[in-house]
């Protein structure tokens, strides 16, 4: 009997069944590898293989065999995701999977209805699918209640965790995980999954946090990179440029351009005509705008609309309408997403995605293609790029087309290195502190200081949190009555904290700020920041709104739909660039390859960027003269070593009298200098060469560097030194400044 043989004979006749209905001739390496280490071993497991690899099955295979063979006596799987979009999806494959088995899966998020849970909560059994924040709920508000629904808890399974390593959301669930294992008294095993890990050691070292077990991270051989890929170029002004037409995307009956359209929207919606496509683009403002445009296209054309909307703000009817829509494979939709549509969310066959603009990073970029190309079909994605076309007196930083070298040096870099973004770790992270020190507190009652030290400082995520640090912050609460100290000299929360605790929006640890629910009649459209006024319209799911009636005490806004287009803005972060793909971007402009993705426009806009580069010496000398009193510095660093070189020069400007310091994202830095460039870099590299750069120095005695959602409650001197530590990078700003010093040698 083969190996593949044993683990399949091992596995229960539902599971059996299941594989035959699914045409799976043999058990795939993915498959057999998480079995061997659930069956035969105690450990951890991170499964790290490519989207679509059967990852989700291999993990639950083994642990449903386990379940079925000896059921368990409270809930025995906790499975916990980013997205409740994710664990809808799951739930409807899970409850399939057993649906003679007598095994339950319970899903369980704000969207789920009370008699649901009740279920689970009058009988708790088989699997719950969870997010973070309604698992912080049920820690705060059912402690009582924590051990009979998970005495038995066997195996906590976290998906997609590319997204939470380094992440206070992720570290969040490390907390949760190691205070739900004190209050049953064994610490079930954890198994993480994602398609994107780029340090697996790290990421396994995250995972494992507070087990005290090792983790299996099992290799898989590397596949042949076969994908259809595109990136086209256009400038916002040129409206009657003619269209390429090898643009890979059938355009159908010819029809005349419209010229008052963007062209670069009309090639993007001709990309993704007649296909079932998802187009994504980095933030919810872009997701909206390409949305009415697409939808303005199609009307003026006389096409049908066939346009969705996916984004975290949107209603649940909104966000599953869209989600339905593209699982039939009957019907003809395009759905423009961020994010949230990026994650593993099972919607059929996907012939095209579309990216408006460039990626951030090399994770999001596989993970976005990963969506299509399922079913034996490789993954197809076009890329669009749309710029103003300069002026002639425009500055030299500003002629690059940044967010296409980014997109070639992504792509670039998993096609010759297979690189990918390593996790992070945030060493201070003040603002999970804070929420974590509530939510303990309001669920254990009165503590002594030290219990409640103990109890936080034990937790993994705050390991390099010192014992000083901490005092300072409890210091903090109880003067601003988010604690308060009993006769007994107990902790226990104050009327400050029991305000922050009484809003569903505790539980999460990332921003919120989106506190008006939006209105039609009797349909949710979803939220936006601040209320207009009356008679005012506003642009949400794509459509245009104008202000009917406001309800301000129950923050409610009551619209009607009316015609046109408008643009939307959200308070946000985009995420950091790494800083080897801004490196790989030099290089893009240093080499004379010819990338065979590029289609016409974008290898004509690479070839003029290329040229400049060269005949500016902008790529010899970071440095770079733009007259009279101006420079620019083009340091090639990602963002965290790019903010701690731009603070490093801000810290010096007085003695190089340097004025006028702007940046933009972490390509450039401009600036007014009355001293010698060749001067000015010795002189700083030196400075750095021989006293190092002191990232606390960087952080100004009056800074208040508000992030994360609780660190406007967090002490300034606390929240600097988390700036400094997390947000801030010396070692390779350092390494850079010696190399541009060596340019003028």
């Amino acid at each position: 009997m083969t190996e593949a043989d044993r683990i399949f004979s091992r596995f229960p006749d539902f599971i059996q069944e299941y594989i035959y209905s699914r045409g799976w001739d043999s058990l795939r390496e993915v498959q057999m590898s998480a079995a061997k280490t659930i069956f035969e071993t105690d450990r951890n497991l991170l499964l790290t293989s490519a989207t679509a690899s059967g990852k989700t099955e291999a993990a639950f295979f083994p642990i449903l065999t386990e379940l079925y063979e000896k059921p368990s006596a409270s809930i025995g799987v906790l499975y916990i995701a980013p997205l409740k979009s994710l664990i809808n999806d799951q739930f409807s494959r899970i409850d399939e999977l057993l649906s003679s088995t007598g095994i339950t899966v319970t899903h369980w998020h704000g969207d789920v209805a009370a008699s649901h849970k009740k279920k689970l909560l009058e009988k708790p059994s088989g699997i719950l699918q969870i997010t973070p924040e309604s698992l912080e709920s049920m820690l705060i508000n059912r402690s009582n209640d924590m051990v009979r629904l998970f005495h038995d808890l066997r195996y906590v399974v976290l998906d997609e965790i590319h997204t939470l390593t380094g992440t206070d959301r992720g570290n969040q669930i490390i907390c949760q995980l190691c205070r739900l294992a004190h209050l049953i008294g064994h610490i079930p095993r954890r198994v993480g999954l994602s398609a994107t890990v780029g340090d697996p050691e790290k990421a396994a070292q995250w995972l494992s946090g507070g087990t005290g077990r090792e983790t299996d991270i099992p290799l898989f051989p590397q596949s042949k990179i076969t994908w259809r890929l595109g990136l086209e170029h256009f400038y916002i002004q040129d409206r009657n440029a003619e269209q390429p037409q090898d643009n890979g995307a059938e355009r159908g009956e010819a029809k005349p351009s419209i010229a008052q359209l963007d062209p670069g929207y009309e090639y993007m919606y001709d990309c993704v005509k007649n296909k079932k496509s998802l187009v994504f683009s980095n933030s919810r403002e872009e997701t909206e705008y390409v949305t009415a445009t697409m939808r303005q296209i199609a009307k003026k054309r006389g096409d049908p609309d066939i346009f969705l909307i996916h984004h975290g703000n949107l209603s649940a009817s909104i966000r599953e309408e869209a989600e339905e829509k593209m699982k039939d494979e009957e019907k003809m939709a395009v759905t423009c997403a961020t994010v949230t549509m990026e994650l593993g969310i099972d919607i059929g066959r996907l012939e095209r995605i579309l990216q408006n603009e460039a990626p951030n990073s090399v994770s999001s970029f596989l993970q976005r293609l990963g969506r299509s190309g399922r079913r034996g079909e490789p993954p197809e994605m076009m890329m669009v790029f749309r710029e103003e076309n300069p002026l002639p007196n425009t500055p030299l930083p500003q002629l690059i087309p940044w967010g296409l070298l980014r997109a070639i040096a992504i792509i670039q870099l998993y096609i010759e290195e297979r690189f990918i973004e390593p996790p992070n770790r945030k060493k201070m992270p003040m603002s999970l502190l804070f929420q974590q020190t509530l939510s303990v507190c309001a669920s254990s009652g009165e503590l002594t200081p030290k219990q409640l030290a103990d109890k936080i400082l034990s937790l993994p995520p705050f390991e390099e949190i010192t014992k000083e640090d901490y005092k300072t912050l409890i210091i903090s609460m109880l003067k601003n009555d988010y604690l308060e100290m009993t006769e007994e000299k107990g902790l226990i929360v104050g009327l400050a904290g029991e305000r922050l605790l009484n809003s569903f929006k505790f539980y999460a640890v990332f921003k919120d700020s989106e506190d008006y629910t939006v209105r039609c009649e009797s349909d949710e459209i979803g939220t936006i920041t601040t209320p207009p006024p009356v008679g005012d319209r506003f642009a949400l799911a794509g459509r245009v709104w104008e202000v009917e009636e406001l309800d301000i005490p129950r923050k409610l806004i009551y619209v009607r739909s009316v015609e046109g287009k408008m643009e939307v803005s959200w308070p946000g972060d985009y995420g950091e660039i790494h800083t080897k793909i801004l490196e790989r971007m030099k290089r893009v402009l240093e080499e004379d390859t010819v990338y065979p993705y590029l289609k016409e426009n974008a290898r004509h806009r690479l070839d003029v960027a290329r040229h400049l580069a060269r005949n500016t010496g902008m790529l010899r000398r970071s440095v770079v003269h733009l007259g009279g009193y101006s420079y620019c510095i083009f340091p090639w660093l990602g963002t965290r070593s790019f903010r701690t070189l731009r603070k490093y020069i801000a810290l010096n400007a007085k003695d190089f009298k340097i004025s006028n310091i702007e940046f933009e994202g972490c390509y450039f830095i401009s600036m007014k200098m009355e001293c010698d460039e060749r001067e000015f870099i010795l002189r700083l590299s030196e400075r750095a060469r021989d006293f190092g750069i002191d990232c606390d120095a960087l952080v100004g005695g009056t800074e208040m560097p508000v992030f994360e959602k609780y660190d406007e409650y967090i002490p300034g001197e606390l929240l600097r030194r988390s700036y400094s530590a997390d947000r801030l990078r010396a070692d390779e700003a350092e390494r850079r400044l010696q190399e541009i010093a060596r340019e003028f040698q």
